[in-house]
C-alpha cells in the first residue's frame, strides 16, 4: 500500500563532502592537465550538478533500484560505485574503463555496486528516459506477476538536463509513468542551458516543473540543486514518493553550469558576465563548505582526495590500448555462424492441416507465453482487439493483462521501455504496426543494436520486435507498405528474420525468443492469410536457426535469391522453365547465408536477386557485390537484381503493380539470363 509519510533523511555529509569534492578536482585535474596534454580527447564537466547528483545515488540503494543518466552523470556515477581508475581510463578510452576504449568516457554502464544498477547510456539527448520507465514497469511486473517480494519498494530513477524536457523520450516515458502509476523518478537538473540554448526554448518560461504541475498522476517537486540542506530534503521526498508506492515523481532542481557544454567552449559568448557571476554564486560546492563549516578539514580532504586522482590516473595510464583484433567482439552473443547445411528442396515438412502465418505466430506467442513468465507482448492494439492484423488475438484474455497489454500511440515509448524491461531480466516481445511507423523509435533501436557492443559484453537486452511490412492482399500505400528491410540490416547488433511461410515464421521467431540478440522479425502483410504462405504448423518445440537458406527449387543454370513474399512470385515467375531455375529462400537477412548463395552460384554460373525494397541501397546489392567479390571467375553472365522502383508505394492498385516488380517482368529477367 502507498505510504504517505517517510522520516527525515539520514545524510553521511562527510561522505556526500568527499564525493562532491573528489567530482570537482576530476574535472578540475582533466580541464587543465589532461586534456591540453591530449590524454582525453571528450571533456564534459559536471561543475555545478555534484551536490544533488551525490546525494540521488546515495540515497537508490535498494537491490533493484535502477537509473539511466546521460553524459553529465559522473557525479552519480561516483556515488554508485564507479572507481577513479575506471573514470579516468575511460576518458583515455583505455581497458579496465567502463565500455573497454568503444565508447565515449561519459556513456556509463555499471551494474549494482551497493547503490542503482546504471542502465548504459546514450548519447542521444532524451533517450534515457524510456528505458527506466521499461524498469519501472518490470519492477510492478516482478512484484506482481512473478511475485518476488525482493524488487517490493524498488524504483527508476531517469536523469536528465533541463534541455531534454523537449525531446520525445521525455514525453513518451511521462505518459507512460503516469498512466501506469510507475515507480518512475524524472530527476531534471536545469542548469538553465542546453548547449548553448537558454532553457526558455526548451520548455514554456523556462519551468518544466511549473508546466507540469496540472499533470494527472505525477507527484511535482522543484528547488534548488546547490543548497545542501533544502536539495537534501528534496531528493529525500522525491525518492519517499517513490519508494512509497505513490506513482511517479518530477523533481526539479535548479543548478548551475559553471563550466561550458564541454571542455573549451566560451560562455561569455551567450551568457553575460552578471550571469556568470550568479552561477558562481551558486556553487554547490561553496554551499557545502559553508554548511559543514567545522565538520570537515577541507585543506586535508582536498590533499586526500587530490593525490587518489592522481594515482588513479597513473593507474589508468598504465592500462593497455585496445586490441584492434578484439574490435568485433560482442556485437553478438555468439559470432554469425553456419549453424546447418541448407535445407534441400523437397524436405520433409511436418504433416496435418496447413495453417496461415499469422495463426503460426499466434501459435508461437501462445506457447511460448505459456512456457515463459517472463515473456510479455505488446503495443498498439495487440490487447483486447488482438492486433490489427488479429495476430494476438485471444492473448490477453488467456494470459493477463499484465502480460498482454496495450501502449501509448508512441514507438518510442513502446521500444524504449522494451530496453529498460529486457535489463530488467523480462523478455520482452513488442509490436510495431507497421513498418513506417517504427521511424520515431529509430534512435532506440540503434542503442539497443549497439548495447552489448558498446558495453564490452557487459550487458544485452534480448528484445524481439515484430514488424508487418509490405503491401497487403487488398492495396497498399506509402505508410503502411513499406518493407525497408536494408535499412535495418544496416544496423549494427540487430539479426532480421523475413520468413515466406507459416512454418519458416514459427521456427525462427521461437529461436529469437529462446535467444540473447535483439531480433526484428518481419511479417509481410500480404502472407498472413493467403495460400502462397500457408504451411502445416511444425509443432511447439520446432526452432530454425538464423542464417540458414532454404533450397525451395533446384535448378542448374540460374540462381534465384529471394526472401519474403517476393520468393513466391518468383517461384510463379519460374514455372515455364523448368529445372533450369534453382531458387532460395535467404529467410533471415541479419546474418545471410552467404555460403548457400554462392555454393549455388557456382553451380548455375548466373544469379538473380529478387526484393519488394527499393532498388538503391536495397539489399540485393550486398548480396551482389558480395558474389562479385567472392565468386567473379563462376560467373557466366551479368549480376541482375530485380526490385521496386525507388518510389513510395501507392495507394492505387493499378500505379502499385507499376512500382513492385510483377511475375511477368520477373520471367522476362528469367529468360534474358537464361539465354546470355
Amino acid at each position: 500500500m502507498p505510504k504517505s509519510s517517510s522520516p527525515s533523511p539520514n545524510i553521511d555529509w562527510p561522505l556526500v563532502a568527499r564525493l562532491v569534492l573528489t567530482s570537482r578536482l576530476l574535472d578540475t585535474f582533466e580541464e587543465t592537465e589532461l586534456v591540453p596534454e591530449g590524454k582525453i580527447a571528450y571533456q564534459f564537466s559536471a561543475k555545478g550538478h555534484e551536490l544533488s547528483q551525490v546525494l540521488l545515488g546515495l540515497a537508490l540503494d535498494h537491490p533493484h533500484d535502477a537509473a539511466t543518466v546521460y553524459y553529465r552523470s559522473r557525479p552519480f556515477m561516483l556515488a554508485s560505485g564507479l572507481t577513479l581508475r575506471e573514470a579516468l581510463a575511460g576518458g583515455m578510452a583505455r581497458t579496465g574503463s567502463l565500455t573497454e576504449g568503444r565508447d565515449v568516457g561519459v556513456m556509463y554502464a555499471l551494474h549494482r555496486r551497493g547503490r542503482a544498477e546504471v542502465l548504459p547510456a546514450s548519447g542521444d539527448v532524451g533517450a534515457q528516459y524510456t528505458p527506466a520507465a521499461g524498469w519501472a514497469q518490470a519492477v510492478t511486473y516482478h512484484q506482481n506477476v512473478l511475485e518476488d517480494e525482493s524488487w517490493q519498494g524498488a524504483i527508476a530513477a531517469a536523469l536528465g538536463g533541463d534541455g531534454s524536457v523537449a525531446a520525445n523520450g521525455f514525453w513518451a516515458a511521462l505518459t507512460i509513468a503516469t498512466t501506469l502509476q510507475l515507480p518512475l523518478l524524472f530527476f531534471i537538473e536545469d542548469n538553465g542551458y542546453g548547449i548553448s540554448v537558454p532553457h526558455r526554448f526548451q520548455t514554456p518560461g523556462g519551468d518544466i516543473a511549473a508546466n507540469l504541475k496540472s499533470f494527472r498522476n505525477l507527484h511535482v517537486l522543484s528547488g534548488p540543486g546547490y543548497d545542501p540542506p533544502q536539495t537534501a530534503a528534496l531528493v529525500h521526498r522525491a525518492v519517499a514518493h517513490v519508494r512509497g508506492g505513490n506513482g511517479p515523481c518530477l523533481l526539479r532542481l535548479t543548478v548551475p553550469r559553471l563550466t561550458g557544454h564541454t571542455f573549451g567552449e566560451d560562455q561569455t559568448a551567450y551568457k553575460t558576465s552578471e550571469q556568470i557571476a550568479a552561477e558562481q554564486a551558486q556553487d554547490p560546492l561553496l554551499h557545502l563548505r559553508q554548511f559543514l563549516q567545522d565538520q570537515v578539514d577541507w585543506d586535508a580532504l582536498q590533499a586526500e582526495v587530490d593525490e587518489e586522482i592522481r594515482t588513479a590516473a597513473q593507474a589508468a595510464l598504465q592500462q593497455p590500448e585496445p586490441d584492434p583484433a578484439s574490435v568485433g567482439d560482442h556485437l553478438f552473443e555468439h559470432p554469425p555462424t553456419r549453424e546447418a547445411p541448407p535445407v534441400p528442396a523437397g524436405s520433409p515438412t511436418p504433416r496435418g492441416p496447413r495453417v496461415n502465418l499469422s495463426e503460426a505466430v499466434r501459435r508461437v506467442l501462445e506457447s511460448e507465453l505459456a512456457a515463459n513468465p517472463r515473456l510479455l507482448v505488446f503495443g498498439e492494439d495487440v490487447g483486447p482487439r488482438g492486433g490489427v492484423h488479429r495476430v494476438t488475438l485471444g492473448l490477453q484474455a488467456k494470459f493477463g493483462e499484465q502480460r498482454v497489454f496495450d501502449t501509448s500511440l508512441s514507438e518510442e515509448g513502446i521500444l524504449g521501455r522494451a530496453i529498460g524491461m529486457a535489463l530488467a531480466g523480462l523478455r520482452p516481445l513488442p509490436e510495431i504496426q507497421f513498418r513506417k511507423y517504427a521511424d520515431p523509435a529509430y534512435e532506440q533501436m540503434h542503442d539497443l543494436g549497439w548495447l552489448r557492443w558498446r558495453t564490452a559484453g557487459k550487458f544485452h537486452a534480448p528484445v524481439v520486435v515484430r514488424i508487418p511490412v509490405g503491401y497487403s492482399k487488398r492495396t497498399g500505400d506509402p505508410w503502411h507498405s513499406v518493407t525497408d528491410e536494408a535499412s535495418y540490416a544496416h544496423l549494427p547488433g540487430w539479426r532480421v528474420a523475413f520468413p515466406s511461410n507459416a512454418a519458416d515464421a514459427a521456427g525462427l521467431l521461437r529461436t529469437a525468443l529462446r535467444e540473447n540478440d535483439p531480433t526484428i522479425f518481419l511479417e509481410h502483410r500480404a502472407l498472413y492469410d493467403t495460400p502462397p504462405a500457408r504451411r502445416p504448423y511444425p509443432g511447439d518445440d520446432y526452432t530454425l536457426p538464423f542464417g540458414v537458406a532454404a533450397v525451395v527449387q533446384e535448378g542448374r543454370s540460374l540462381t534465384v535469391v529471394s526472401w519474403g513474399e517476393m520468393l513466391h512470385r518468383c517461384v510463379e515467375a519460374a514455372q515455364p522453365f523448368g529445372e533450369q531455375i534453382e531458387i532460395i529462400d535467404l529467410r533471415t537477412i541479419v546474418p545471410w547465408d552467404k555460403a548457400a548463395v554462392l555454393a549455388s552460384l557456382r553451380k548455375t554460373g548466373k544469379l538473380l536477386v529478387a526484393h519488394e525494397d527499393t532498388r538503391t541501397a536495397g539489399f540485393a546489392g550486398e548480396i551482389i557485390a558480395t558474389v562479385a567479390a567472392e565468386a567473379f571467375t563462376d560467373l557466366d553472365a551479368p549480376l541482375r537484381r530485380v526490385c521496386s522502383r525507388d518510389l513510395p508505394i501507392p495507394y492505387n492498385h493499378g500505379l502499385m503493380e507499376a512500382v513492385i516488380p510483377g511475375v511477368e517482368r520477373l520471367r522476362q529477367e528469367m529468360a534474358a539470363l537464361l539465354e546470355w
